[in-house]
């Protein structure tokens, strides 16, 4: 995943979010709606996500690729 990517948001569990203190995106996100990556955080064991328009921060293992 890049900036400028789009995504769907897929799934999130309750590990995913609290990995890395997470926003939960089954309260902000629909899995029907297609998202652009504006920023992006990458750690040594997860990456985070910024989504444009979307306050908050993913778990990238929450989204496919569109």
């Amino acid at each position: 995943m890049k900036i400028g990517d789009k995504v769907k948001f897929v799934s999130a569990d309750d590990d995913q979010v609290k990995w890395g203190s997470n926003d939960d995106p089954r309260l902000v996100l629909n899995t029907d709606d297609v998202y652009e990556i504006e920023s992006i955080e990458v750690h040594s064991w997860h990456t985070k996500i910024y989504l444009k328009g979307i306050k908050g921060k993913f778990n990238s293992v929450s989204f496919k690729l569109v």
